[in-house]
């Protein structure tokens, strides 16, 4: 007996699930399911990515619908164009068996007329993401006055992507005697807002603890110093020669760029940042559900609404700002009742970040050693190994070996072995020979960040007056290039050859990666942790000039800018936030046509 038929689901509904192949219900599932066809409720549900929330709302919703009333009746909404269309179509699904049910996707980057076209035509469910549903609604293209249901699906996530202000106008323009029913992997405190300002005392279903991470997911990590992050990538990679991942970044420019360098490597690798064309975006999407792209390098915003149910690893090459966002990023992994496996990249002045994200998903991390060459040769060995034995024959191939055995017959079995397995693993094991071992940091590495008592790090850079810079420009120069925000940068000293400066610890490995690989007007610059503590002139050259060099590839950024605030600390700004609701862009820009290659002599590696 199929255990969805104890959920109280008619028989439209159980014929659809039959043929999904769907048998038991998750856990979400069968505590919403009831709940929601039961009673005219709203309800908060707390449940990890994976678990099987679309269901969880999508079947009790279906079964509520009057599909001879053409009016819209419910309104689902997601975070991402790429979520608005997997909900659809898996609503679209569930109702196969519903005459008369119109399921309709709202989202941006299509037309509008034709998706109010079809709205007109009569859409009992519309799917939507906040800005294009809030569009329709100001062109009077759309009428959500008279629903009956609003879901808002990864409404953390939501939250998250700036979108406050067009939920609570969309809410605002539906009726107060709806069900709302809420979605979230999270519990931050803008969804406790919305739930306090648009829902009628509703009732809370939680899978697990609140913002706990999933029980498929292993968690560890890697600490690394500042300048090994890329190459330990990459050894990664090499140890799970089936990897299908997800890699996140920071920023667009930091995904670009690590993107880069993996295709250049060999690597089956692309970048999904918002920057991309929605065309471009889509085309990546379709060759990554493809396999033709194993490692896929992404931002949180762009990545938000990935739903591969077979993705093995989660790849933080960067911890996010947010220690909770952590959370959705190791959700791309471990769906569907499967296992996966999330990786941390960290070095030292990150680490205390893997505690915070312990407290907050109540899983530990695991500490690995860094791979060595010989240990990756040797999985890869073996790996080729079973494809071989794996490997499916054409018979077209007998009609060839009379000449194959002509010309290795005086060859015994173990020569022909070792010389058919060296074609593959001969420049394989070259380019790790030629490798050092990378180990973990014990002790803090030249150039790694002196942190002082109040957090921050300070730093020496060959630029100053003589380069046209005053604090001022100074600032916003290395701000923009950086990609910090107003007040991620300060104590701005200008000296005639050279300046100091500080930021949080946080940000000392991106200081020194970006601007010890940049050039000013023709110049190496060059950036140090600062060991005299402040604006000395102690690093001066024998002819006492301060140390010069430097700028950056590409057009000087910039000029002065509208800030006229003394140079001081401030714990207040958001990068790339306008208020603390505002909508949030992606705060950094494409990567540059110029990047320092990490490439080596590494072979490329065949698939």
């Amino acid at each position: 007996m199929n255990k969805f038929q104890e959920l109280g689901l008619n028989e439209l509904l159980l014929k659809a699930i039959q043929d999904l192949g769907f048998e038991n219900p998750s856990e979400v599932q069968e505590k919403a399911i009831p709940l929601l066809l039961q009673q005219d409720t709203d309800i908060v549900a707390l449940a990890q990515t994976g678990t099987g929330k679309t269901a969880a709302f999508g079947f009790p919703l279906i079964q509520k619908i009057d599909p001879e009333n053409r009016s819209t009746q419910a309104l689902i909404l997601s975070p991402t164009r790429e979520l608005c269309l997997q909900i659809t179509n898996e609503i679209k699904q569930y109702s196969k068996y519903v005459k008369g049910l119109h399921t309709v996707a709202v989202y941006g980057g299509a037309s509008i007329t034709e998706q109010a076209r079809e709205v007109k035509k009569g859409a009992q469910v519309i799917v939507a993401t906040p800005g294009r549903m809030q569009d329709m609604i100001n062109r009077n293209l759309v009428n959500i006055k008279n629903i009956q249901i609003c879901v808002l699906d990864e409404a953390d996530e939501m939250l998250n992507m700036g979108f406050y202000d067009d939920i609570t106008s969309i809410l605002s323009d539906t009726p107060n005697e709806k069900n709302t029913w809420l979605f979230s992997a999270t519990m931050p405190q803008e969804v406790a807002r919305i739930a306090k300002e648009f829902m009628k005392r509703p009732q809370e279903i939680t899978v697990g603890h609140k913002n706990q991470g999933s029980d498929t997911v292993s968690h560890e990590y890697y600490l690394v110093g500042a300048r090994d992050r890329y190459p330990v990538l990459k050894r990664l990679a090499d140890m799970n020669p089936d990897i299908f991942s997800v890699v996140f970044c920071r920023t667009k420019r930091d995904t670009q760029a690590v993107a880069e360098k993996l295709i250049e490597d060999g690597y089956n690798a692309a970048a999904l940042h918002g920057d991309l064309s929605q065309a471009q975006r889509d085309g990546v999407m379709k060759a990554f559900r493809g396999r033709q792209i194993q490692m896929l390098v992404a931002t949180d915003v762009a990545a938000r609404g990935i739903d591969v149910d077979d993705i093995t690893h989660v790849i933080n090459y960067q911890l996010p700002d947010e220690v909770e966002t952590y959370n959705h990023r190791s959700g791309r992994t471990g769906r569907a009742g499967k296992t996966g496996t999330s990786i941390v990249i960290v070095t030292k002045s990150e680490y205390k970040k893997i505690s915070q994200i312990e407290r907050i998903i109540k899983k530990k991390f695991i500490q690995k050693p860094i791979p060595t060459g010989m240990e990756i040769c040797e999985v890869q060995l073996i790996h080729l190994a079973n494809k071989a034995r794996s490997v499916e024959v054409d018979a077209e191939i007998d009609k060839y070996l009379p000449k194959i055995e002509e010309l290795l017959g005086d060859l015994s079995k173990e020569e022909l072995i070792k010389k058919m397995f060296s074609l593959e693993f001969n420049r394989f094991i070259e380019y790790y020979k030629k490798q050092n071992t990378i180990d973990s940091p014990k002790s803090r590495e030249r150039g790694e960040a002196s942190v002082n008592s109040d957090g921050s790090v300070r730093y020496f850079l060959n630029l100053g007056a003589r380069d046209n810079f005053d604090w001022m420009s100074l600032k916003d120069f290395l701000r923009d290039n950086l990609d910090l925000g107003r007040d991620d940068l300060f104590k701005v000293d200008v000296k005639e050859g050279f300046s100091f400066f500080n930021t949080d610890a946080s940000h000392s490995e991106r200081v020194m990666e970006i601007l010890n690989n940049m050039h000013h007007e023709g110049r190496q610059v060059n950036v140090e942790i600062s060991t005299s503590g402040g604006g000395s002139s102690s690093r001066r050259d024998h002819n006492g000039r301060g140390r010069s060099g430097g700028g950056f590839r590409g057009e000087r950024s910039g000029g002065f800018r509208s800030e006229r605030s003394s140079d001081r600390r401030s714990s207040g700004g958001e990068r790339g936030t306008e208020g603390r609701f505002g909508r949030r862009r992606e705060d950094d820009r494409p990567a540059r046509d110029e990047r320092r290659s990490v490439r080596g002599d590494r072979p490329r590696r065949s698939n």
